[in-house]
């Protein structure tokens, strides 16, 4: 998904990661063109997935901010894009 163009809005958004994750220090936002957040607030993290609900996503351009706490202590960050079309 990272950088493409879905066709329909998905229901969740999953990142994956090569380590587990600790879930009280591990979040992610999905933000629409204006800065705002769009999803439903219900972030978890289950061993080495990171996932978020959405709504409906009407067409445009989103961003997925994420920062994560692995188990073996290590902080990453980052972000991307994805394009929802009608």
């Amino acid at each position: 998904m990272v950088g493409s163009t879905v066709h329909g809005s998905p229901p969740q958004i999953k990142l994956w990661f090569t380590q587990s994750l600790e879930p009280a220090f591990s979040t992610v936002r999905v933000l629409d063109a204006a800065n705002r957040q769009v999803d439903k607030s219900d972030a978890k993290a289950a061993a080495a997935m990171l996932q978020v609900s959405v709504p409906p996503l009407a067409p445009g351009r989103y961003r997925v901010v994420w920062r994560v706490l692995s188990t073996d202590t290590h902080v990453t960050e980052g972000d991307f894009t994805f394009d929802v079309a009608p």
